[in-house]
């Protein structure tokens, strides 16, 4: 049996800071809750939480969190496909845009419903995922403004997502700069300027945000406490609002060195053999998940220094317990934090329990 537990107690104190951080900063922010993967228990705990916005990236997602509290702003955080604007405009209060004819199927489906919709438009600002190209933003907008039942709300982007570009300030004042252009050329109010992610807020620390900068969507910070810069905990939030159990279900001592002709693995791994070790023995345990519900053991982190992980298959992972100076046994558990994309994987999994404590 393996299974994840989400700690309310530290989840409502890595919130608890986060929101002093941006009521000091005089910013406006949002939880993103895409890493829960629409685990309903999980979306309940973020919904009694003092949020008024959450922001994901599946509708199915948006939808259950209407459910679970209609009052709560939903924000689809990506360009919808043009199948599922429909879903997407009953669910969610504002979405991302980045193109004419999405958001035009987007205003008919509006007035179909006889709704308004919000819409944020993602300007691109380097790392070349979603956006808007700076040249083309004036007449993108000129067209925008024109379409009924839609209202423009924000301007946005998104760094570090695909090439790794770090924010700055300078890019972050470029984006407040279109935004006065944009609000100078049509006499339009533009009230949101939504460039923070998590990977923004240590800029945060160091007060090198644009005043016009005034709204923050933060998922990986909240869930894992990290400063994403320098990967290190921040000093007053905590790291293991996750963690990840597992039983052993075999313990032996064995070889260290594999024996036999050695190719790549079914995962296309090609394994050095560390010459040192002929001869020696350790001993290994088996617990039970695999890649199959973990895309790498490199986004795993042992609690027990003694524990080293040797490679996974799909349902089992091995691990290397050395002399097992803790007498562990099979059905004993192991424990282990996890990165975020290790726990994206982990929460997208039918195969892993998961658990309010």
């Amino acid at each position: 049996m393996a299974y994840v537990t989400l700690n309310k107690k530290n989840l409502n104190s890595n919130f608890d800071y986060l929101k002093g951080l941006f009521k000091e900063n005089n910013k406006e922010w949002a939880i993103v809750s895409k890493i829960l993967c629409g685990n309903e228990e999980y979306l309940k705990v973020l919904c009694d939480l003092d949020i008024n916005e959450i922001c994901d990236s599946r509708i199915s997602n948006l939808r259950l969190i209407k459910e679970i509290n209609p009052n709560i702003n939903t924000v689809y955080i990506k360009p919808p496909a043009k199948d599922n604007i429909s879903e997407m405009v009953r669910y969610a209060d504002v979405s991302f845009n980045t193109e004419f004819s999405t958001i035009k199927w987007i205003s008919e489906e509006a007035v179909r419903q006889g709704k308004t919709h919000k819409i944020i438009i993602m300007i691109e600002l380097g790392d070349l995922r979603e956006g808007v190209l700076g040249d083309d933003l004036t007449e993108f907008y000129k067209t925008v403004f024109e379409l009924p039942n839609i209202k423009i709300t924000g301007i946005g982007s998104n760094l570090n997502c695909l090439y790794g570009v770090l924010p700055s300030t300078d890019k972050l004042l470029q984006l407040s700069l279109y935004k006065k252009l944009i609000e100078a050329q049509f006499n339009q109010e533009i009230p949101w300027v939504t460039g923070g992610t998590s990977v923004v807020i240590p800029l945060l620390f160091k007060k090198q945000i644009p005043m016009d900068m005034n709204h923050f969507r933060v998922g990986e910070t909240l869930f894992f406490g990290k400063n994403l810069i320098d990967d290190k905990v921040i000093e007053g939030m905590n790291d293991d609002v996750f963690r990840l159990h597992s039983q052993i279900i075999e313990i032996t001592e064995k070889p260290k060195i594999p024996t036999g002709v050695m190719e790549v693995n079914p995962s296309g791994e090609q394994f050095e053999i560390n010459e040192d070790d002929y001869g020696k023995s350790s001993y290994r345990a088996l617990i039970d998940f695999g890649v199959l519900d973990i895309s790498s053991s490199d986004f795993l982190i042992p609690q027990d220094d003694d524990i080293d992980i040797v490679g996974a298959s799909s349902d089992m992972i091995v691990i290397d317990l050395g002399e097992n100076k803790k007498s562990r046994k099979v059905g004993d558990i192991i424990e282990f934090k996890m990165k975020y994309m290790g726990a994206l994987r982990v929460f997208n999994s039918d195969y892993i329990d998961k658990i309010v404590i």
